[in-house]
């Protein structure tokens, strides 16, 4: 017998014909004509449906426990949600990442795609919601203004754990290759103009450094993220939900977890409030923006090989003209600057969409959710692929640098002190003029011998170097 292809569902607006095969159903068929702009699907987001599966759970657990729902029917959404959790329904999570309805539409297929797996669990057809219904029981208690900024909330928990581990690979590159170049001389510089020495395992560290105190502020946003709303349902009233609901759903979405998620104070204040997604977004941008300083200085210091700072070299990854022969450009660096970029302009999508919301609630939490979740995917890969396909690879230019750093003239501020400023700025005119090298010059004024000037200028004294070993940054 040949299977039907559609069956018809219907809701307050009407019939529709959804796909035989499809978990999803009338609600989700008619977000898929409307909202069409982005053409990406919410899985792509699996962190999201993931925590869409653990709300769900939980609030099942908690409708159970206080009689609202009986046991069969909990059973079977329990599952249901246990496999949305696990992945295995994320290609059934099909509405367009940007909605209207304040995230309505993806609240509405999580609970479509939970009835229809869990009434395929009771060897039901799908469609049969008279025993399990996408609102009455896989949504009961719940309100799209609660369910989604929960979601969302656990979903960037869980994948800020992927950019923390990112952000952490990326300065312990960073860290090793200070420590492989900790004592190999170079002249630092200001305004890109030549400064004073130092060496190429302190540029390293600096940036090992800086990293580790990015790592920390992605650490400190997660706190925040912690507080939820879920009891609130539609404006913080908790309209709808038994009083016991709000402390029952929360501490099962503890256990559900394994985090320690807190009911907000003011549910009516945390139902419209999004300031936690403005700020968590400025952590992602500065850390995007000191990434990209990083890259902007590979590139640099890796310009050339023969016109340039030539000072690294990047490991070649492709080739990189299609009309001149055996150029090869920072690829891996140009890639995460985009990135960075893209970071950059989400984070004024997002301040733009949490000032636009209006009294009980923000209806532009769906493109807040997109670019949050995107950005830290985006940055997640594009750390790892630095350090793995970029730092890790980095050779220096030994020759070229201990030559410039011994004809710098960047090494007379650190006679200053002995020869005095007026002495030491004829001495490196005179240098910069081609009238001899700055350790000449400075004999043939009398004013130190070559001991003491040996002495101040002693590559680790010029550094600020006190040991040999450089200090841990990333540990």
């Amino acid at each position: 017998m040949t299977q039907p292809r559609a069956r018809l569902e219907h809701d307050f607006l009407g019939e529709k014909s959804v796909p035989a095969g499809a978990y999803w159903g009338v609600h989700t068929a008619r977000a898929l004509e409307n909202f069409t702009a982005s053409g990406t699907p919410v899985s792509v987001h699996p962190t999201l449906v993931a925590g869409l599966g653990s709300v769900k759970l939980a609030a099942v657990r908690a409708n159970h426990e206080l009689g609202l729902i009986d046991r069969r029917r909990a059973e079977a959404i329990e599952q249901a949600c246990q496999d949305v959790m696990a992945g295995l329904l994320d290609d059934q999570f099909v509405v367009d990442v940007l909605q209207g309805g304040a995230g309505t539409s993806t609240n509405m297929n999580a609970n479509e795609v939970i009835a229809n797996r869990a009434l395929e669990l009771l060897g039901l057809p799908a469609g049969s919601y008279e025993e399990v219904h996408p609102l009455d029981h896989v949504n009961r208690s719940q309100s799209t203004n609660d369910v989604y900024p929960t979601a969302l909330r656990l979903g960037l928990l869980a994948a800020l754990d992927g950019l923390s581990a990112s952000v952490h690979i990326l300065a312990e590159a960073c860290e090793a290759k200070s420590r492989q170049f900790w004592s190999v001389p170079k002249v630092g510089r200001t305004q890109l103009q030549d400064a004073v020495p130092m060496t190429v395992g302190q540029e390293f560290a600096a940036w090992a450094a800086t990293l580790v105190e990015e790592q920390a502020r992605i650490v400190d946003s997660r706190g925040l993220l912690r507080e939820i709303n879920l009891g609130a349902t539609a404006i913080g009233t908790g309209i709808t939900a038994v009083p016991e609901y709000r402390e029952s759903v929360c501490r099962h979405l503890r256990e559900v977890t394994g985090l320690p998620m807190v009911g907000a104070s003011n549910l009516v204040e945390a139902t419209s409030d999004t300031g936690v997604f403005v700020q968590l977004s400025g952590v992602l941008k500065r850390t995007a923006v000191k990434v990209s300083k990083i890259c902007n200085d590979l590139r640099l210091l890796s310009s050339g090989p023969q016109a340039g700072f030539g000072e690294l070299r990047l490991p070649p990854r492709q080739a990189g003209s299609s009309i001149m022969p055996g150029k090869v450009n920072p690829v891996i660096p140009e890639m995460v600057n985009q990135v960075a970029f893209s970071v950059i302009g989400n984070d004024v999508t997002v301040t733009m969409a949490a000032e636009a919301g209006q009294l009980q609630l923000n209806a532009f939490e769906p493109v807040i959710a997109h670019n949050l979740l995107q950005g830290i995917s985006w940055m997640t890969a594009a750390f790892r692929t630095l350090a793995e396909l970029c730092i890790d690879g980095i050779e220096v230019n030994l020759e070229h640098l201990e030559t410039s750093t011994a004809r710098s003239v960047g090494i007379v501020t650190a006679l200053t002190p002995s020869l005095g400023y007026t002495a030491a700025a004829d001495i490196a005119k005179a240098a910069l003029a081609g009238e001899g090298m700055v350790r000449e010059l400075v004999l043939a004024t009398g004013l130190v011998d070559a001991q003491q000037l040996d002495a101040l200028l002693h590559p680790e004294r010029l550094a600020g170097l006190p040991v040999s070993e450089p200090p841990s940054a990333a540990g």
